[in-house]
């Protein structure tokens, strides 16, 4: 309907353009129809010719689509293959983290207690040594006064052989 009101306008407008006049005629010469008619027959090829590209165009749209659909197919097919191969490796992963986990909370009070255990260590160790030299200063005194006493004892014994004498 809207081509039937833009002929005779075109018409019109091809009269004026082809004739050189100003005016428009509602009469046509045979030769300004002739040029309108080939015009509109122009026209209407070129409009059929963009109608056949826009179709040719969205038919490739169609199959571009078509080509989509099956990627994305795929794509999901790998992807749901890929998630069925984790599962199992997600659950035992989960289950070691969750061992590890109550280990270390095994591990952080025992770790406390051989710090204590070993600070006691340190401080028995360095009581013992301590006592330790302590006893070898004991024993080296002893010695020392043991001798004297026999050398004192043996001097004492010396005099009174001489006394005796």
């Amino acid at each position: 309907m809207m081509q039937t009101e833009q002929q005779p306008q075109h018409q019109n407008q091809l009269t004026v353009q082809n004739s050189g006049s100003l005016s428009f005629s509602s009469h046509l010469s045979k030769e300004d129809e002739e040029i309108s008619k080939s015009a509109l027959s122009t026209f209407r090829a070129k409009e059929e010719e963009i109608e056949r590209k826009k179709m040719e165009v969205r038919e490739k749209v169609q199959l571009q689509l078509g080509r989509v659909e099956e990627e994305t197919k795929r794509l999901a097919s790998i992807r749901e293959e890929l998630e069925a191969l984790a599962d199992p490796m997600r659950k035992e992963v989960a289950v070691v983290r969750k061992k590890i986990d109550a280990v270390n909370k095994e591990l952080k009070p025992l770790g406390h207690t051989c710090q204590k255990k070993e600070r006691e260590y340190k401080e028995a160790l360095e009581a013992f040594n301590e006592k330790n030299k302590e006893k070898v200063q004991l024993i080296t005194k002893l010695m020392e006064l043991v001798s004297e006493s026999e050398r004192l004892r043996m001097k004492k014994l010396e005099e009174l052989s001489k006394n005796i004498d």
